[in-house]
């Protein structure tokens, strides 16, 4: 009947080859989906300018940061925790800093450093190449969030400077005098809280509070009063020293209002802030960082919540529909 398009009767052979066809395109317009769906994970969406398909989340992330990630219609195509190394060092947040407005890595080193953050965020935030007082381990001299960026004292008039005009003007730099001058070993943020050492200044408090625009929270991680060694969050979830208590975990995750997970970086290594650095849509880890380490990341982050976009489920339909 299909091959004639008349009433006749078909023996089983002749069925055979009717229904052949028919198999096999069905079949190739599910391939050709299963490729177009690989094809937009991972040029991100395929509206995406020839400026932005360097980086082929920048299209998504600027939807979600200008408020109409769910108006598109297109879900976030996030990136997956990258491994990096610093010269010979897999303590790359000693070397970097990373936020949702911003990026900072050391002067120095070898290029493939900067260009490793460079190819994976250039189109969607600043990446700046500097010093902090001086040293290249920049991560745990300074403490910032999309809101503001806290150095040191000893930071000098250029370095601030320099910065300054490489940041956003809505991101607010400021110089604190404060005893702890490593802020990156006592502070640990996110966009909206902030953990403290328990012997910072009332003042330096306070300047957290207004220059990050958070709630300050003066806590120890598994005992330990380095919180920003210790710890590392985004504004989606976090992770924390191995030996963090359940009670503990329940604590900080109820004021911090993130899921956490009490985990290791660097094949094992304690000092969770030295060999991460994390926001929203991506992460960065030190090179020894093994595949379960890299698994617990990606997961407690949020960063294998990708989706195919709207517009592979409407191709998919319509390609069956043409070709059945």
């Amino acid at each position: 009947l299909l091959r004639c398009g008349v009433g006749v009767t078909l023996n089983p052979k002749e069925t055979l080859i009717v229904f052949s066809p028919i198999f096999l395109v069905v079949l190739l317009a599910f391939g050709l989906c299963a490729i177009a769906e690989s094809v937009l994970a991972c040029r991100g969406s395929g509206l995406a300018s020839s400026s932005q398909k360097r980086n082929p989340f920048a299209y998504n992330i600027q939807l979600f940061h200008q408020g109409e990630f769910c108006s598109a219609g297109y879900v976030l195509i996030a990136s997956m925790a990258t491994r990096t190394q610093f010269e010979n060092s897999s303590d790359i947040g000693v070397f970097s800093k990373l936020t949702n407005a911003y990026c900072l890595t050391a002067i120095g080193g070898s290029e493939n450093f900067y260009s490793t953050f460079e190819a994976e965020l250039a189109d969607v935030i600043p990446v700046v190449k500097t010093s902090i007082a001086g040293t290249r381990v920049i991560g745990r001299m300074c403490v910032g969030n999309k809101n503001g960026l806290l150095l040191p004292n000893s930071t000098t008039d250029q370095e601030l400077q320099h910065i300054r005009n490489c940041l956003p003007d809505s991101v607010i730099v400021q110089r604190i005098d404060e005893r702890l001058s490593a802020l990156g070993n006592c502070i640990a943020s996110n966009d909206y809280v902030a953990l403290i050492h328990t012997d910072l200044d009332r003042d330096t408090e306070e300047l957290i509070a207004d220059i990050l625009g958070v709630e300050v929270f003066r806590q120890t991680i598994a005992g330990n009063i380095l919180v920003g060694s210790y710890c590392l969050f985004s504004n989606r979830g976090g992770l924390v020293h191995p030996h963090t208590s359940v009670e503990d975990l329940d604590e900080l995750s109820s004021l911090l209002q993130v899921p956490l997970v009490a985990g290791t970086v660097n094949r094992g290594s304690e000092v969770i802030g030295a060999g991460l650095v994390a926001n929203d849509w991506t992460a960065f880890c030190g090179f020894d960082t093994t595949a379960t380490e890299l698994s617990v990341i990606e997961s407690v982050f949020k960063l294998r919540e990708a989706q195919p976009s709207a517009i592979v489920n409407e191709m998919r339909a319509s390609l069956i529909d043409t070709l059945v």
